[in-house]
Protein backbone atom coordinates (compact mmCIF):
# COMPACT_ATOMS: atom_id res chain seq x y z
CA UNK A 1 0.00 0.00 0.00
CA UNK A 2 1.77 3.26 -1.04
CA UNK A 3 1.95 5.28 2.20
CA UNK A 4 0.15 8.07 2.99
CA UNK A 5 1.73 10.23 5.25
CA UNK A 6 0.46 13.12 7.00
CA UNK A 7 -3.07 12.32 5.87
CA UNK A 8 -5.49 14.21 9.12
CA UNK A 9 -9.06 13.67 10.30
CA UNK A 10 -10.79 16.26 8.50
CA UNK A 11 -12.69 19.22 10.42
CA UNK A 12 -15.60 18.01 8.79
CA UNK A 13 -15.64 14.24 10.24
CA UNK A 14 -18.33 13.26 7.18
CA UNK A 15 -16.11 14.05 4.75
CA UNK A 16 -14.01 10.61 5.67
CA UNK A 17 -16.68 9.40 3.64
CA UNK A 18 -15.29 9.72 0.65
CA UNK A 19 -12.12 8.97 1.35
CA UNK A 20 -10.35 6.73 -0.87
CA UNK A 21 -9.29 2.98 1.54
CA UNK A 22 -5.60 4.06 0.90
CA UNK A 23 -6.05 6.97 2.94
CA UNK A 24 -8.74 5.52 5.27
CA UNK A 25 -6.20 2.86 6.42
CA UNK A 26 -3.77 5.18 7.18
CA UNK A 27 -6.23 6.98 9.66
CA UNK A 28 -7.10 3.61 11.24
CA UNK A 29 -3.36 2.43 11.44
CA UNK A 30 -2.20 5.57 12.95
CA UNK A 31 -5.28 4.92 15.45
CA UNK A 32 -6.03 8.78 14.27
CA UNK A 33 -9.64 7.20 13.87
CA UNK A 34 -11.64 4.12 14.76
CA UNK A 35 -13.49 1.30 13.09
CA UNK A 36 -15.99 1.75 14.92
CA UNK A 37 -16.60 5.32 14.34
CA UNK A 38 -16.20 5.39 10.59
CA UNK A 39 -18.68 2.58 10.58
CA UNK A 40 -21.36 4.27 12.02
CA UNK A 41 -21.13 7.31 9.79
CA UNK A 42 -21.06 4.38 6.75
CA UNK A 43 -24.45 3.11 8.98
CA UNK A 44 -25.88 6.68 9.49
CA UNK A 45 -25.15 7.44 5.54
CA UNK A 46 -26.73 3.99 4.76
CA UNK A 47 -29.64 4.85 6.49
CA UNK A 48 -29.93 8.21 5.31
CA UNK A 49 -29.48 7.84 1.40
CA UNK A 50 -29.89 3.89 1.04
CA UNK A 51 -33.45 4.47 0.65
CA UNK A 52 -33.48 7.42 -1.68
CA UNK A 53 -31.04 5.41 -4.12
CA UNK A 54 -32.31 1.86 -3.98
CA UNK A 55 -28.94 0.24 -2.87
CA UNK A 56 -29.28 -1.31 -0.09
CA UNK A 57 -31.04 -4.78 0.15
CA UNK A 58 -30.54 -5.89 4.12
CA UNK A 59 -28.13 -3.54 6.65
CA UNK A 60 -26.07 -6.17 8.86
CA UNK A 61 -25.48 -3.27 11.33
CA UNK A 62 -25.24 -5.65 14.44
CA UNK A 63 -22.43 -7.72 12.19
CA UNK A 64 -20.80 -4.23 11.24
CA UNK A 65 -20.57 -2.60 14.39
CA UNK A 66 -18.99 -6.19 16.13
CA UNK A 67 -16.34 -6.44 13.70
CA UNK A 68 -15.60 -2.75 14.05
CA UNK A 69 -15.12 -3.19 17.80
CA UNK A 70 -12.97 -6.20 17.28
CA UNK A 71 -10.74 -4.64 14.95
CA UNK A 72 -10.32 -1.51 17.01
CA UNK A 73 -9.12 -4.24 20.21
CA UNK A 74 -7.04 -6.21 17.36
CA UNK A 75 -5.18 -2.49 16.29
CA UNK A 76 -5.00 -1.34 19.83
CA UNK A 77 -3.07 -4.43 20.87
CA UNK A 78 -0.91 -4.43 18.00
CA UNK A 79 -2.67 -6.87 15.80
CA UNK A 80 -3.01 -5.10 12.33
CA UNK A 81 -3.98 -7.44 9.36
CA UNK A 82 -3.49 -4.90 6.97
CA UNK A 83 -4.73 -1.84 5.28
CA UNK A 84 -8.67 -3.44 5.26
CA UNK A 85 -8.34 -3.94 8.69
CA UNK A 86 -11.47 -1.74 9.55
CA UNK A 87 -13.07 -0.83 6.64
CA UNK A 88 -16.24 -1.18 5.89
CA UNK A 89 -17.91 -2.44 2.84
CA UNK A 90 -20.63 -3.91 0.87
CA UNK A 91 -21.27 -7.05 -1.06
CA UNK A 92 -23.16 -7.68 -3.93
CA UNK A 93 -26.22 -9.34 -2.60
CA UNK A 94 -25.52 -12.53 -4.89
CA UNK A 95 -22.65 -13.43 -2.08
CA UNK A 96 -23.78 -15.74 0.79
CA UNK A 97 -23.44 -14.85 3.82
CA UNK A 98 -24.03 -17.19 6.93
CA UNK A 99 -27.13 -15.77 8.84
CA UNK A 100 -28.26 -13.28 6.47
CA UNK A 101 -30.24 -13.26 3.45
CA UNK A 102 -29.05 -13.62 -0.22
CA UNK A 103 -31.72 -12.63 -2.43
CA UNK A 104 -30.01 -12.17 -5.94
CA UNK A 105 -31.87 -9.11 -5.98
CA UNK A 106 -35.09 -11.41 -7.38
CA UNK A 107 -38.59 -12.01 -5.63
CA UNK A 108 -38.33 -15.52 -6.11
CA UNK A 109 -35.45 -15.30 -3.67
CA UNK A 110 -36.14 -12.70 -1.45
CA UNK A 111 -36.51 -14.38 1.86
CA UNK A 112 -33.76 -16.78 1.29
CA UNK A 113 -30.55 -17.62 3.50
CA UNK A 114 -27.75 -19.34 2.25
CA UNK A 115 -25.98 -20.83 5.43
CA UNK A 116 -22.08 -19.89 4.42
CA UNK A 117 -20.32 -17.45 3.57
CA UNK A 118 -18.90 -17.06 0.01
CA UNK A 119 -15.15 -17.02 0.12
CA UNK A 120 -15.11 -13.04 -0.77
CA UNK A 121 -16.61 -12.98 2.41
CA UNK A 122 -14.65 -14.80 4.15
CA UNK A 123 -11.29 -13.56 2.77
CA UNK A 124 -12.60 -9.90 3.31
CA UNK A 125 -13.35 -11.15 7.30
CA UNK A 126 -9.83 -12.42 7.07
CA UNK A 127 -8.39 -9.56 6.45
CA UNK A 128 -10.33 -7.22 9.33
CA UNK A 129 -12.84 -5.68 6.97
CA UNK A 130 -16.46 -4.92 8.08
CA UNK A 131 -19.75 -6.03 6.34
CA UNK A 132 -21.78 -2.93 5.90
CA UNK A 133 -24.64 -4.03 3.84
CA UNK A 134 -25.80 -6.33 1.39
CA UNK A 135 -26.20 -4.29 -1.52
CA UNK A 136 -28.70 -4.10 -4.34
CA UNK A 137 -28.10 -6.32 -8.17
CA UNK A 138 -30.21 -6.30 -10.92
CA UNK A 139 -32.83 -9.41 -10.53
CA UNK A 140 -30.50 -12.38 -11.47
CA UNK A 141 -27.79 -10.43 -12.16
CA UNK A 142 -29.32 -8.19 -15.10
CA UNK A 143 -29.95 -4.24 -15.28
CA UNK A 144 -30.58 -2.05 -12.09
CA UNK A 145 -34.00 -3.74 -11.22
CA UNK A 146 -34.47 -5.61 -8.13
CA UNK A 147 -37.21 -7.07 -6.56
CA UNK A 148 -38.26 -3.67 -4.51
CA UNK A 149 -36.90 -1.02 -7.15
CA UNK A 150 -34.86 0.52 -9.45
CA UNK A 151 -30.94 1.74 -7.58
CA UNK A 152 -30.20 5.23 -8.81
CA UNK A 153 -27.32 6.52 -10.38
CA UNK A 154 -25.92 9.07 -7.46
CA UNK A 155 -25.13 11.68 -9.72
CA UNK A 156 -28.50 11.80 -11.76
CA UNK A 157 -30.99 9.69 -9.39
CA UNK A 158 -33.43 10.49 -12.52
CA UNK A 159 -30.82 7.59 -14.06
CA UNK A 160 -30.58 4.23 -12.74
CA UNK A 161 -27.32 2.84 -11.92
CA UNK A 162 -27.06 0.60 -14.29
CA UNK A 163 -25.95 -3.23 -13.09
CA UNK A 164 -25.88 -5.70 -12.39
CA UNK A 165 -23.75 -4.57 -9.85
CA UNK A 166 -26.41 -1.55 -9.27
CA UNK A 167 -25.92 -1.17 -5.66
CA UNK A 168 -22.05 -1.69 -5.18
CA UNK A 169 -21.54 1.37 -7.65
CA UNK A 170 -24.05 3.15 -6.56
CA UNK A 171 -23.18 2.85 -2.91
CA UNK A 172 -19.25 3.71 -3.18
CA UNK A 173 -20.07 6.50 -5.71
CA UNK A 174 -22.06 7.92 -2.91
CA UNK A 175 -19.30 7.23 -0.20
CA UNK A 176 -21.68 4.92 1.55
CA UNK A 177 -19.40 2.38 1.51
CA UNK A 178 -15.57 2.29 1.55
CA UNK A 179 -15.33 -0.38 -0.97
CA UNK A 180 -17.33 -2.76 -2.66
CA UNK A 181 -18.18 -6.13 -4.18
CA UNK A 182 -19.52 -6.58 -7.18
CA UNK A 183 -19.46 -9.29 -10.09
CA UNK A 184 -19.66 -9.58 -14.15
CA UNK A 185 -20.72 -11.91 -16.53
CA UNK A 186 -21.01 -9.36 -19.39
CA UNK A 187 -20.48 -5.30 -18.57
CA UNK A 188 -22.29 -5.98 -14.58
CA UNK A 189 -19.22 -4.51 -12.98
CA UNK A 190 -17.88 -1.58 -16.12
CA UNK A 191 -21.15 -0.70 -17.07
CA UNK A 192 -22.44 0.76 -13.19
CA UNK A 193 -18.91 1.83 -12.50
CA UNK A 194 -18.83 4.33 -15.64
CA UNK A 195 -22.34 4.90 -15.08
CA UNK A 196 -21.74 5.97 -12.07
CA UNK A 197 -18.55 7.65 -11.77
CA UNK A 198 -16.60 4.79 -9.38
CA UNK A 199 -13.73 2.96 -10.36
CA UNK A 200 -14.32 -0.92 -11.18
CA UNK A 201 -11.62 -3.91 -11.86
CA UNK A 202 -13.75 -6.89 -13.63
CA UNK A 203 -10.50 -9.43 -12.93
CA UNK A 204 -9.84 -11.86 -15.99
CA UNK A 205 -11.75 -15.28 -15.21
CA UNK A 206 -10.32 -17.81 -12.98
CA UNK A 207 -8.51 -15.22 -10.82
CA UNK A 208 -11.08 -15.29 -8.09
CA UNK A 209 -13.06 -17.85 -6.31
CA UNK A 210 -16.68 -17.88 -6.73
CA UNK A 211 -17.85 -20.08 -4.00
CA UNK A 212 -20.41 -18.96 -2.60
CA UNK A 213 -21.87 -16.91 -5.16
CA UNK A 214 -24.52 -17.08 -7.82
CA UNK A 215 -23.67 -18.83 -10.69
CA UNK A 216 -25.46 -17.13 -14.00
CA UNK A 217 -22.76 -18.24 -16.15
CA UNK A 218 -20.44 -21.06 -14.61
CA UNK A 219 -17.47 -20.08 -17.76
CA UNK A 220 -18.00 -16.52 -17.48
CA UNK A 221 -18.58 -15.30 -14.32
CA UNK A 222 -15.78 -13.09 -12.41
CA UNK A 223 -15.61 -11.29 -9.20
CA UNK A 224 -14.09 -8.11 -8.56
CA UNK A 225 -14.01 -4.75 -6.42
CA UNK A 226 -15.99 -1.74 -6.72
CA UNK A 227 -13.97 1.19 -5.59
CA UNK A 228 -13.15 4.98 -5.59
CA UNK A 229 -9.37 4.63 -6.90
CA UNK A 230 -8.08 2.25 -8.98
CA UNK A 231 -5.26 1.57 -5.71
CA UNK A 232 -7.83 0.68 -3.64
CA UNK A 233 -8.66 -1.92 -6.42
CA UNK A 234 -5.33 -3.05 -6.16
CA UNK A 235 -5.72 -3.36 -2.49
CA UNK A 236 -9.11 -5.10 -2.26
CA UNK A 237 -8.27 -7.58 -5.15
CA UNK A 238 -5.14 -8.48 -3.40
CA UNK A 239 -6.98 -9.52 -0.19
CA UNK A 240 -10.01 -11.84 -2.43
CA UNK A 241 -7.85 -13.16 -5.95
CA UNK A 242 -5.94 -17.04 -5.84
CA UNK A 243 -7.41 -20.83 -4.94
CA UNK A 244 -9.69 -21.83 -2.68
CA UNK A 245 -9.75 -25.02 -3.02
CA UNK A 246 -13.46 -24.87 -3.52
CA UNK A 247 -13.63 -23.11 -7.04
CA UNK A 248 -11.53 -25.29 -9.17
CA UNK A 249 -11.38 -22.73 -12.21
CA UNK A 250 -8.99 -20.71 -9.77
CA UNK A 251 -5.37 -20.76 -11.49
CA UNK A 252 -2.55 -19.80 -8.94
CA UNK A 253 -0.75 -17.10 -10.03
CA UNK A 254 0.81 -14.34 -8.43
CA UNK A 255 -0.90 -10.63 -8.93
CA UNK A 256 1.90 -7.83 -8.89
CA UNK A 257 0.79 -3.89 -9.03
CA UNK A 258 3.48 -1.34 -8.43
CA UNK A 259 1.58 2.35 -8.82
CA UNK A 260 4.64 3.50 -9.04
CA UNK A 261 5.57 2.60 -12.51
CA UNK A 262 6.11 5.59 -14.60
CA UNK A 263 3.45 5.04 -17.48
CA UNK A 264 5.77 6.00 -20.35
CA UNK A 265 7.04 2.18 -19.66
CA UNK A 266 3.89 0.95 -20.83
CA UNK A 267 2.42 -0.16 -23.76
CA UNK A 268 -0.53 1.74 -24.13
CA UNK A 269 -3.29 0.70 -27.25
CA UNK A 270 -6.34 2.47 -28.32
CA UNK A 271 -9.21 1.25 -30.30
CA UNK A 272 -8.79 4.35 -32.59
CA UNK A 273 -11.56 3.78 -34.89
CA UNK A 274 -13.45 3.12 -31.71
CA UNK A 275 -13.05 6.42 -30.21
CA UNK A 276 -13.56 8.10 -34.25
CA UNK A 277 -17.35 7.28 -34.38
CA UNK A 278 -19.59 9.58 -33.07
CA UNK A 279 -21.40 8.13 -29.37
CA UNK A 280 -22.79 9.91 -25.91
CA UNK A 281 -19.61 9.57 -23.82
CA UNK A 282 -16.98 10.87 -26.52
CA UNK A 283 -16.06 14.01 -24.78
CA UNK A 284 -15.28 12.54 -21.82
CA UNK A 285 -13.55 9.93 -23.63
CA UNK A 286 -10.99 12.11 -25.65
CA UNK A 287 -10.22 14.40 -22.41
CA UNK A 288 -9.03 10.88 -20.86
CA UNK A 289 -6.86 10.53 -23.70
CA UNK A 290 -5.60 13.88 -23.97
CA UNK A 291 -4.60 13.72 -20.23
CA UNK A 292 -2.50 10.51 -20.49
CA UNK A 293 -0.72 11.75 -23.53
CA UNK A 294 -0.33 15.31 -21.40
CA UNK A 295 1.70 12.69 -18.79
CA UNK A 296 4.00 11.64 -21.69
CA UNK A 297 2.14 8.49 -22.60
CA UNK A 298 2.58 7.21 -26.69
CA UNK A 299 -1.19 5.69 -27.52
CA UNK A 300 -0.56 3.24 -30.27
CA UNK A 301 -3.70 2.54 -32.62
CA UNK A 302 -4.86 -0.86 -31.75
CA UNK A 303 -8.13 -3.13 -33.42
CA UNK A 304 -9.47 -5.97 -31.87
CA UNK A 305 -9.73 -9.41 -33.70
CA UNK A 306 -12.77 -9.40 -36.66
CA UNK A 307 -14.95 -12.08 -34.99
CA UNK A 308 -18.82 -12.43 -34.11
CA UNK A 309 -17.91 -11.70 -30.93
CA UNK A 310 -21.93 -10.79 -30.09
CA UNK A 311 -22.10 -14.68 -30.84
CA UNK A 312 -20.86 -15.42 -27.15
CA UNK A 313 -23.99 -14.66 -25.91
CA UNK A 314 -25.24 -18.32 -26.68
CA UNK A 315 -22.66 -19.26 -24.27
CA UNK A 316 -24.62 -16.69 -21.86
CA UNK A 317 -28.28 -17.70 -22.44
CA UNK A 318 -27.56 -21.32 -22.36
CA UNK A 319 -25.49 -21.42 -19.43
CA UNK A 320 -28.19 -19.06 -17.34
CA UNK A 321 -31.11 -20.99 -18.67
CA UNK A 322 -29.38 -24.02 -17.25
CA UNK A 323 -29.06 -22.18 -13.97
CA UNK A 324 -32.38 -21.41 -13.90
CA UNK A 325 -33.89 -24.21 -15.25
CA UNK A 326 -36.03 -25.16 -12.31
CA UNK A 327 -37.41 -21.67 -12.09
CA UNK A 328 -38.43 -21.36 -15.17
CA UNK A 329 -39.77 -25.10 -15.08
CA UNK A 330 -42.03 -24.18 -11.92
CA UNK A 331 -43.49 -20.90 -13.84
CA UNK A 332 -41.97 -18.88 -10.63
CA UNK A 333 -40.05 -16.61 -13.28
CA UNK A 334 -43.45 -14.76 -12.90
CA UNK A 335 -42.80 -13.47 -9.71
CA UNK A 336 -39.38 -11.39 -11.21
CA UNK A 337 -40.05 -7.66 -10.91
CA UNK A 338 -38.92 -6.94 -15.31
CA UNK A 339 -40.94 -9.13 -17.37
CA UNK A 340 -39.85 -7.02 -20.89
CA UNK A 341 -39.19 -9.06 -24.04
CA UNK A 342 -35.46 -9.18 -23.58
CA UNK A 343 -35.99 -9.77 -19.51
CA UNK A 344 -34.54 -13.26 -18.09
CA UNK A 345 -38.57 -14.90 -18.14
CA UNK A 346 -38.33 -14.88 -21.93
CA UNK A 347 -34.65 -15.51 -22.05
CA UNK A 348 -34.26 -18.01 -20.22
CA UNK A 349 -37.29 -19.87 -22.10
CA UNK A 350 -35.75 -18.73 -25.68
CA UNK A 351 -32.26 -20.31 -24.75
CA UNK A 352 -34.14 -24.27 -24.26
CA UNK A 353 -33.88 -23.06 -28.21
CA UNK A 354 -30.81 -22.91 -29.06
CA UNK A 355 -29.36 -25.52 -30.34
CA UNK A 356 -26.11 -27.87 -28.98
CA UNK A 357 -24.01 -26.98 -32.17
CA UNK A 358 -24.28 -23.70 -32.15
CA UNK A 359 -23.37 -23.67 -28.24
CA UNK A 360 -20.45 -25.43 -29.21
CA UNK A 361 -19.99 -22.96 -32.46
CA UNK A 362 -19.71 -19.79 -29.82
CA UNK A 363 -17.66 -21.46 -27.57
CA UNK A 364 -14.79 -22.23 -29.92
CA UNK A 365 -15.52 -18.28 -31.70
CA UNK A 366 -14.18 -17.41 -28.06
CA UNK A 367 -11.52 -20.16 -28.14
CA UNK A 368 -10.49 -18.18 -31.55
CA UNK A 369 -10.74 -14.70 -29.81
CA UNK A 370 -8.78 -16.08 -27.13
CA UNK A 371 -5.61 -16.85 -29.17
CA UNK A 372 -6.31 -13.87 -31.44
CA UNK A 373 -6.56 -11.37 -28.71
CA UNK A 374 -3.31 -13.04 -27.03
CA UNK A 375 -0.95 -12.23 -30.20
CA UNK A 376 -2.49 -9.04 -30.61
CA UNK A 377 -1.31 -8.53 -27.12
CA UNK A 378 2.28 -9.35 -27.57
CA UNK A 379 2.54 -5.62 -29.10
CA UNK A 380 0.87 -3.95 -26.23
CA UNK A 381 0.87 -4.38 -22.28
CA UNK A 382 -3.10 -2.56 -21.97
CA UNK A 383 -5.47 -1.49 -24.00
CA UNK A 384 -8.19 1.93 -23.76
CA UNK A 385 -11.17 1.67 -24.83
CA UNK A 386 -14.38 3.50 -24.93
CA UNK A 387 -16.39 4.04 -21.81
CA UNK A 388 -19.18 1.63 -21.15
CA UNK A 389 -22.75 1.92 -19.60
CA UNK A 390 -25.01 -0.13 -21.59
CA UNK A 391 -25.76 -3.21 -19.44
Amino acid sequence: MPEASGIQVPSNFEELAFYPVTELAQLIKSRKITSTELTQLYLERLKKFGPRLECVITLTEELALAQAKRADKEIASGRYRGPLHGIPWGAKDLLSTKGIKTTWGAMPYKDRIIDVDATVVKRLEEAGAVLLAKLTMGALAWGDVWFDGKTKNPWNPEQGSSGSSAGPAAATAAGLVGFSIGTETWGSIISPSARCGATGLRPTFGRVSRYGAMALSWSMDKIGPICRSVDDCSLVFNAIYGPDGKDFTVVNLPFNWDPSLDLKDIRIGYLKKAFARKYRNKKNDEASLEALRSLGVELVPFDLPKLPVNALSFILNAEAAAAFDELTRSNRDDLLVRQIKQAWPNAFRQARLIPAVEYIQANRVRTLLMEEMAQKMKRIDVYIAPSFGGN
